[in-house]
């Protein structure tokens, strides 16, 4: 995903793995062919990321990085925030201590870490294939740790609220999904 036109890599130093990642995947863009990156456009760029991204994992962030920002969006659309401490006195770990701190990121300290945050089991425990693509739509919205209302999940999901009730009640018959209250998150199972 850049923040130009797909024949604008930036920075120039990256022409070789540009390539090399257009000729096994997509280099994409949703600006014009010619148009320069801006500090705007790699803002607007973030939201996409969040958008086509399970879950956002942070490395390493400032207090205020573009990092956060890609974080922000991901929240804003109820995905899955991680976030990998460091030390206290470094101010690259700053961001992450924030998310931790106002996003309730989940900690992330190893692989495992991020494939829970992606509601991915080890191959042992994984489940079957979700077949309807609005259960499969309202499974992708819930989260493994943080808890969400069927009315976070409609918006997450792009799903209306009477769809998003009727898919929990599937997965929840199905052991994919449980309740606490009025709040839902993917099941054991």
């Amino acid at each position: 995903m850049l923040a130009g036109g797909v024949d604008r890599v930036y920075p120039a130093g990256h022409a070789h793995l540009l390539a090399r990642i257009a000729e096994t995947g997509a280099v994409i863009s949703e600006v014009a062919p010619g148009t320069a990156p801006t500090k705007f456009r790699f803002l607007q760029r973030n939201r996409l990321i969040a958008a086509l991204s399970g879950a956002t994992v942070v490395v390493e962030a400032g207090w205020s990085s573009g990092s956060l920002n890609t974080a922000s969006h991901a929240a804003s659309l109820a995905r899955p925030i991680g976030a990998v401490p460091g030390s206290i006195t470094s101010a690259q770990s700053a961001g992450c201590h924030r998310l931790l701190r106002e996003y309730g990121a989940v900690c992330v300290t190893c692989a495992a870490d991020v494939g829970e945050l992606l509601g991915l089991a080890g191959d042992a425990g994984a489940p079957s294939p979700i077949a309807d693509p609005r259960l499969v739509r309202v499974a992708d919205a819930l989260g493994t740790r943080v808890w969400r209302t069927a009315e976070e999940l409609a918006v997450s999901s792009g799903l209306a609220i009477d769809d998003v009730e009727a898919a929990l009640g599937t997965l929840a018959l199905e052991g994919r999904a449980e309740r606490e209250g009025a709040a839902w998150r993917l099941g054991a199972a």
